[in-house]
């Protein structure tokens, strides 16, 4: 085992130590129309019991979406494809667009599982000011082209 893995274990036995239950992660969902709203309530009823638990002990949460959020000026904070923002992320427009789905993250640390998530669902993620980005998932958010927006 290298030391760059034995300290990304390490990382992750802190984290699992500070946060036993997880990351509260807030979802933004766009309910313009019946159909969304519909579908949406479909989606809450097939939870599983562990998902179920996850909403009403408020690890998971939901926000509608707003125009602010979803719609970026055009030329807006973009970087060219490969280049960093002001605070040092890949901004992944090369990848997952404005119209990606978005994932809001109001507070605690973002960490490589939740890029994971992410990337796997093609989904930005919008962090508030609470929530916080660890350098693995920095890393893994460059990788893996997942656009991060960090509100000021």
């Amino acid at each position: 085992m290298s030391d760059s893995d034995e300290l990304r274990a390490l990382v992750r036995e802190v984290i699992r130590d500070v946060l036993p239950q997880g990351l509260a992660v807030t979802e933004t969902v766009n309910l313009s129309t019946d159909d969304d709203l519909a579908a949406f309530v479909k989606r809450l009823l097939d939870l599983d019991p562990g998902q179920r638990e996850e909403l009403r002990s408020g690890r998971k949460r939901f926000r509608l979406a707003s125009p602010q959020v979803l719609s970026v000026p055009a030329g807006a904070g973009q970087v060219s494809a490969g280049q960093s923002n002001e605070a040092g992320h890949s901004n992944g427009a090369e990848r997952a667009g404005p119209s990606a789905p978005v994932r809001r993250i109001e507070r605690g640390a973002v960490t490589e599982a939740v890029i994971v998530a992410a990337a796997r669902a093609g989904e930005r993620l919008v962090l508030s000011r609470g929530a916080v980005l660890t350098p693995l998932a920095r890393d893994r958010a460059r990788a893996s082209g997942v656009p991060i927006e960090k509100e000021r």
